[in-house]
């Protein structure tokens, strides 16, 4: 079974605190990619979604101008290269998110996106199982982690 180093993206468009909302969508357009990790040097200090600019900017009805800090999840999860697909696909289902942010020595070297784990027939299995918890409301999600 691959580990996630094996399937992760290595070369990832990233953005700074100095970035505003329409570069970051300006830069998803042209990756055609639906996140965009937030930067100190290497160090991922957030990520910013299409969600995220939808939900916390547009219809917050923000400029493009605004902050990427204004929008952007801040503490991103993590996962290190060396963690099983089992291990990142359990990750993403106890947080709800399609993607986790590659980390080695503090520093962000890719990015593991559910799609990742899907176009591997040996981890199939395990994006099932956490597509169907990333769907399900938060109170559900919520209500299972207390049984």
């Amino acid at each position: 079974m691959p580990n996630v180093r094996e399937m992760m993206t290595a070369n990832v468009e990233t953005a700074t605190l100095k970035d505003n909302m329409y570069e970051v969508a300006v830069k998803m357009k042209e990756r055609n990619v639906g996140a965009i990790p937030i930067v100190d040097g290497k160090r991922p200090i957030g990520i910013i979604t299409d969600r995220d600019i939808v939900i916390r900017g547009t219809a917050e009805r923000k400029p493009g101008s605004t902050a990427v800090e204004e929008i952007m999840t801040k503490n991103p999860i993590t996962i290190q290269p060396t963690a099983s697909a089992e291990e990142a696909s359990e990750m993403m289902a106890e947080h709800q998110i399609r993607r986790l942010i590659v980390v080695e020595n503090g520093e962000m070297v890719g990015i593991l996106a559910m799609k990742d784990l899907t176009d591997q027939r040996s981890t199939l299995p395990f994006a099932h199982d956490a597509i169907a918890e990333i769907s399900e409301t938060r109170a559900e999600h919520q209500s299972e982690l207390r049984h």
